[in-house]
């Protein structure tokens, strides 16, 4: 099932995938989610952000259990980072129709809008737009690399801007949601077992930086003469890495904007984004603190820590794990449930073996018998949540 989307939004000098929300490449794929809503016969819907659901059964008789993930992609990114988790909730619906009977309650297949943020900066857009998480007016300013607005961007695509925001019909739906995704890690590869269940995500947040200075011409200015913000970024990078070992979290910075941009000039304005994760709040926030002191900075986004809801972790560890219990495993990676998690949503993940711990990368790998493990364990997790 994967096979239809290889080719979608492929480098094919990389192997890697561009897939930016609301792209053509994003809208093929969305297309290609409504042909297999449409060929199991579920009533397709697309909420007022942007996000698809797929539903057998009417979740507004009764709350249903949601299944799903994202089909946008990092910049050069992998190929199961989200259409894993789509496909396999699919699949996951084509065994249980497999193994006869119908669902006490309704199963909603879900494909996220914009969760990798890669196109206006803050991930997980459409779940935060549908829980109230963004305001609208916000997202609706945010800006891509070609200085669209997403209100530009959604009008293009024929969708109507004025009525994003949050979803109350919407998400009176969901009775439950759980996400599968290809770990971004080696957790379960230390376990030597293919499927296991999220415990928590990290706190976890994007700053920008700006550094200010004077362009000018790169062999007739003096180096004493000179306001170059490279220095400056380059300094913050390397302290970004010494305060990330000193505390015990992990720093990146991973997108840089030079301007103008010429190799022959000091460049005038670099911006630079860091991202920052760790397994306490306090240590992140105290990073950010000691690296934003004398600069320009603004927090593009912010999701606390996360725990996702006891009794449905311990519930699909002893599902998905057959006769024994499937791990359970910390993250620091950010995902869709998360958002409808802290919205009080109940919310469960399982996660599937990436034998490197490879993500965001061309080089992600996921095993054929371990996504089919874990389509597996996706069904049987379902029909126990549905009886």
């Amino acid at each position: 099932m994967l096979e239809p989307l290889t080719q979608i939004g492929r480098d094919a000098a990389t192997g890697g995938y561009v897939r930016d929300a609301w792209s053509p490449a994003d809208m093929e794929l969305r297309e290609w989610f409504a042909g297999e809503a449409a060929r199991r016969g579920l009533d397709l819907r697309e909420d007022r952000n942007g996000n698809l659901w797929a539903w057998w059964g009417d979740p507004s008789r009764r709350p249903g259990v949601v299944t799903g993930s994202h089909l946008d992609s990092v910049r050069q990114g992998g190929a199961y980072d989200g259409p894993l988790g789509v496909v396999s909730a699919f699949a996951a619906l084509d065994l249980l129709r497999e193994r006869g009977g119908v669902p006490a309650s309704p199963i909603g297949v879900v494909c996220f809008t914009d969760e990798e943020g890669a196109r206006f900066g803050v991930p997980c857009m459409g779940s935060r737009l549908l829980t109230g998480a963004i305001r609208p007016e916000r997202a609706l300013a945010l800006t891509d690399d070609d200085g669209d607005t997403l209100a530009d961007v959604l009008a293009r695509a024929g969708r109507r801007p004025e009525s994003i925001g949050r979803d109350d019909e919407t998400l009176a739906g969901v009775g439950a949601f759980v996400e599968l995704h290809v770990e971004q890690g080696r957790g379960l590869a230390d376990h030597g077992r293919p499927v296991g269940v999220a415990a928590a995500i990290w706190p976890h947040g994007r700053w920008r930086f700006d550094f200010r200075g004077r362009a000018d011409h790169a062999g007739t200015t003096r180096l004493a003469d000179r306001d170059d913000p490279m220095l400056p970024f380059a300094r913050m990078v390397l302290a970004a890495r010494a305060a990330a070992e000193r505390r015990g979290v992990v720093a990146t910075v991973g997108k840089v904007r030079v301007s103008p941009g010429n190799a022959n000039a000091v460049p005038g304005h670099v911006a630079a984004w860091l991202d920052a994760r760790g397994a306490a709040e306090d240590d992140v926030r105290a990073l950010v603190a000691e690296l934003a002191e004398g600069h320009e900075v603004s927090e593009e986004s912010w999701t606390p820590v996360v725990g996702f809801d006891p009794a449905l972790r311990d519930r699909l560890a002893r599902v998905a794990g057959g006769g024994t219990p499937a791990p359970v495993l910390p993250t620091g990676a950010g995902h869709d449930a998360g958002i409808l998690a802290a919205a009080g949503v109940p919310v469960g993940m399982l996660f599937v073996r990436n034998p490197t711990g490879v993500s965001h990368s061309p080089e992600e790998h996921a095993e054929q018998a371990d996504c089919e493990a874990g389509v597996v364990a996706l069904a049987d997790v379902l029909e126990d949540l549905c009886r």
